[in-house]
């Protein structure tokens, strides 16, 4: 939220700098993200001065030019080619020199050379008002006062306004501080705390009065419980034009296009008093009756933006006595608004459910300055004041007179909130006494009425505006930010409790985990537990019936909760190689919800991706391809740092992986993991192989081993290695072969690893090959070749039973 420092100025005058301000407005929670400089005009006119035309000559080359001599004040006369057809001699314009930079209506710089047109020199250039961001006017250039000198800076003709913006990362439950009177609040309560004494100076409504009865529009609020409260009124015989400078450059100041002089008031008081309002074209009303409702499902309705929309039944509606003309607190409809041939508005202020415009602007893919703040709670007793305010300013810049009494449709009041604070408990929650005159002194800074004090505590009255602050911590944080964070004593003991801690701790498993990875050189990710349906269409394996979706999403790529971690995954990796990132290592913890037939269900996971090279490529190293083996090591090593050992391995049948294996504990799957399938990474524009792992974290959990390490020493007895080279039908796993292994020897063989396969020539049709590698060794004595060869014996019978093996 942009906040313009003069604009906070006119209700706390103070001569701060803006830097200590921000500083200051950070520290009572409104936290000053940057603070920028603003100028009305750009370049500040550096370079342009009053220029006096001494001679207008028509171009001897060209129809449209002509030719003159002005002058600067200094030096010979400057010939400038000027196009403009309101350009005579005698005449005090607008000289830009050589060497000025200019803006276009874009904001980007330009600057003026030395030139030659149509074969005559050029010393500058001649001005329209919207070359010097003066105005919008283009029809020919700016015609000064007479009286004025040549060579006179531009700068000292033309008001200036130079200003500091703070950018304002406003938490969405500050809806109290949504425009300058807001953050104007909570500044001066910061300053009564610095023994700065100062006034909060809020505009006068006193000149309001009404001047006929001619204009009457009839209001009829069906739905209270969406519109609590409706005020308008009537204004006649204005003038739609351009607004004033001065207003022109408010509203450029917070980032705003000045559209008309009526629909920049409007803008004006919503930045100035946190009130939306809207002016409708009076004319255009039907029946002058204004009906606010809601209407049946499916009705059509064409908002500003010229989008024809189908209406939710709950969206509320402003309407005449025919039609819709307005969503409410969103969006005008395009045949009702304010042009250059209304005389006559209907001007509203109100306060809408904050749930019911959230739910019809989300519904609409719709987020206007109005819905921004009646979502979060304007204030319900400022309605009638910011239209006061508005009508006010519309009569002194537009002309027009007030044609109806103020309307005020206010059945169900929304009152103030009581809240009774114990001295105690803030002490206990702030950790310092803070005086009592001092707490009664910020709420009151605050605009909450005490109603009653005791040695206790105060009970008090909170404002309707402040639809934070309903319960005691409530009122103890707002005491804080305003006293200061910063002014509490840290103690020099700290008192500790131990706490009952359970065998397994999740987050701590994490640690351990994310650690091993990062060593390894992943990076975490976080994507979004919301994603699109349509991600189904890409596999079988998962039940569109199984999925949640939202009620009221942000959009239909955002619709439904993931059922898989895997496409936020592909996203990933998709966002990383479209810019040039092609070797990537994530991994990410988070959950996948379900909606079974026997209810929801959230499960935890863990995931890891891989693509492209194990290694940055380096003269030393040679880059290697990250393959599925690389992998299954990085996995293995993450299981037995949990603890893991014993698990069984087996295939995955899943369309989601091309290739793909399971480790299982038991009857549940600790991790499946393969080949990204070639259609999936199709649809991502993923052309390199990709892997990804899923762990079932909730298994991980519940399997993980709580027993302690024991340390036993390193054995002096020397270990042996024998090797096996085995014919295999290609059926057959390395897997399989060790498992098998190590059942036959449970004591005495301690590995086994594969260090060879062979496919190809010289092999009977649906053979392979294994070379395979068996590790022996007895811990209290050295083996003996009759031991070794009696093992190795066992082994080959073993691989001929079972596998058909045969030694080659």
């Amino acid at each position: 939220m942009k906040i313009s420092y003069n604009w906070l100025k006119q209700f706390v005058n103070i001569d701060w700098d803006a830097e200590r301000s921000g500083e200051l407005l950070t520290n009572l929670g409104l936290e000053v993200e940057g603070i920028e400089d603003y100028t009305s005009v750009p370049g500040e006119l550096e370079g342009v001065v009053v220029g006096h035309v001494l001679e207008c000559n028509k171009h001897s080359n060209a129809d449209k030019l002509k030719l003159t001599k002005v002058d600067i004040g200094k030096g010979e006369p400057l010939q400038i080619v000027c196009g403009a057809p309101n350009v005579n001699k005698g005449q005090k314009v607008a000289v830009a020199t050589i060497g000025t930079t200019l803006y276009d209506t874009e904001g980007k710089p330009w600057q003026i050379k030395k030139g030659k047109i149509r074969g005559e020199i050029s010393m500058g250039m001649i001005c329209a008002e919207d070359e010097l961001s003066l105005g919008q006017g283009h029809d020919g250039i700016m015609i000064l006062d007479a009286t004025l000198q040549p060579g006179t800076p531009l700068s000292q003709v033309f008001e200036i306004e130079n200003d500091k913006i703070f950018e304002i990362g406003l938490t969405p439950n500050r809806a109290d501080a949504m425009s300058h009177w807001g953050v104007a609040r909570d500044l001066r309560a910061g300053l009564l705390q610095h023994d700065v004494k100062i006034e909060l100076i809020t505009p006068s409504t006193s000149s309001f009065y009404v001047d006929n009865r001619t204009l009457k529009v009839d209001v009829d609020v069906e739905n209270n419980e969406l519109a609590p409260r409706y005020c308008s009124l009537t204004i006649s015989g204005l003038k739609v034009e351009t607004s004033p400078v001065w207003l022109q450059n408010r509203l450029k100041s917070v980032g705003l296009s000045p559209i008309n002089n009526i629909v920049d008031i409007t803008n004006y008081t919503l930045h100035e008093l946190g009130q939306p309002l809207h002016a409708f074209d009076a004319a255009k009303i039907t029946g002058n009756q204004i009906r606010v409702k809601t209407l049946p499902a499916g009705t059509k309705f064409v908002t500003l933006d010229e989008v024809e929309r189908e209406l939710h039944e709950e969206d509320l509606m402003i309407c005449d006595a025919e039609k819709p003309i307005c969503i409410a607190g969103v969006f005008g409809g395009i045949n009702s608004g304010v042009t250059e041939s209304t005389t006559s508005i209907f001007l509203e202020s109100a306060y809408f459910n904050p749930i019911s415009i959230r739910k019809t602007a989300k519904r609409h893919g719709l987020n206007t300055d109005a819905s921004f703040r009646f979502e979060r709670g304007i204030d319900p007793n400022a309605c009638e004041y910011a239209l006061l305010r508005a009508a006010i300013l519309i009569t002194e810049i537009a002309g027009g007179k007030i044609t109806s009494d103020v309307v005020d449709v206010y059945k169900n009041k929304i009152e103030d909130h009581q809240v009774v604070l114990n001295y105690e408990n803030a002490t206990r929650l702030i950790g310092e006494e803070i005086p009592r005159e001092t707490i009664k002194g910020i709420l009151t800074s605050l605009e909450i009425k005490i109603n009653s004090v005791t040695d206790g505590g105060v009970g008090m009255t909170i404002p309707a505006y402040r639809n934070d602050v309903t319960r005691e911590a409530d009122i103890i944080e707002e005491i804080l930010r305003v006293y200061g964070y910063n002014r509490i004593n840290f103690s020099e003991k700290l008192n500790a409790s131990i706490s009952k801690t359970e065998p397994v701790e999740d987050h701590k498993i994490q640690n351990h985990v994310s650690a091993q990875l990062t060593a390894l050189g992943f990076h975490e990710m976080l994507a979004n537990s919301l994603t699109t349906p349509n991600y189904l269409q890409l596999t079988n394996s998962l039940n569109e019936a199984h999925n949640i979706t939202m009620l009221n999403p942000l959009s239909q790529d955002l619709s439904v909760l993931r059922q898989s971690m895997l496409f936020g995954t592909l996203e990933a990796l998709s966002y990383n190689n479209n810019r040039k990132i092609r070797d990537v290592k994530l991994f990410e913890f988070g959950k996948t919800y379900h909606n079974y037939p026997d209810g929801r269900s959230e499960k935890k996971h863990m995931v890891l991706t891989i693509s492209g090279s194990r290694n940055a490529d380096s003269w030393t190293i040679p880059s290697q391809k990250s393959d599925f083996f690389y992998f299954k090591g990085i996995i293995t090593a993450v299981l037995e740092r949990l603890g893991f050992d014993g698990y069984t391995e087996e295939e995955v049948k899943n369309d989601l992986f091309s290739e793909g294996i399971a480790f299982s504990k038991g009857r549940k799957n600790l991790v499946e993991f393969g080949l990204i399938n070639k259609k999936v990474r199709k649809h991502f524009d993923i052309d390199a192989e990709s892997l990804y792992a899923d762990f079932d974290w909730g298994a991980i959990l519940e399997n993980i081993s709580t027993t302690d390490f024991k340390l036993k020493p390193i054995s002096k007895f020397p270990s042996v290695k024998r090797d096996f080279a085995l014919l295999l039908n290609t059926n057959v796993s390395f897997g399989k072969l060790k498992e098998a292994a190590l059942q036959t020897e449970k004591v005495l063989l301690k590995e086994v690893s594969l260090f060879d396969v062979y496919t190809g020539k010289n092999l009977p049709k649906g053979k392979k090959s294994y070379a395979l590698s068996f590790t022996l060794q007895d811990e209290r004595k050295t083996l003996t070749d009759k031991q070794i060869d009696k093992i190795m014996g066992k082994l080959q019978q073993r691989f001929e039973k079972d596998f058909g093996a045969a030694l080659r």
